[in-house]
């Protein structure tokens, strides 16, 4: 068996922006850094048929 704790360790990909801007920068990433979803085109569209066309409340 592995040691679980080898996959903390491992090298994270780099990051673009600061604070919450913050996020992984694509170029730096490999396919171990993240999961496969094929489906995701998919479940978006029927997510955004599902979605009521209603616009936000409008703050009083």
């Amino acid at each position: 068996m592995s040691d679980p704790l080898d996959k903390a360790t491992s090298k994270a990909p780099a990051t673009l922006g600061e604070g919450c801007l913050s996020r992984y920068d694509p170029d730096d990433m490999s396919a171990e850094d993240g999961t496969e979803f094929p489906g995701a085109a998919e479940l978006w569209q029927q997510l955004q048929q599902d979605a009521p066309d209603t616009d936000p409340p409008k703050p009083a």
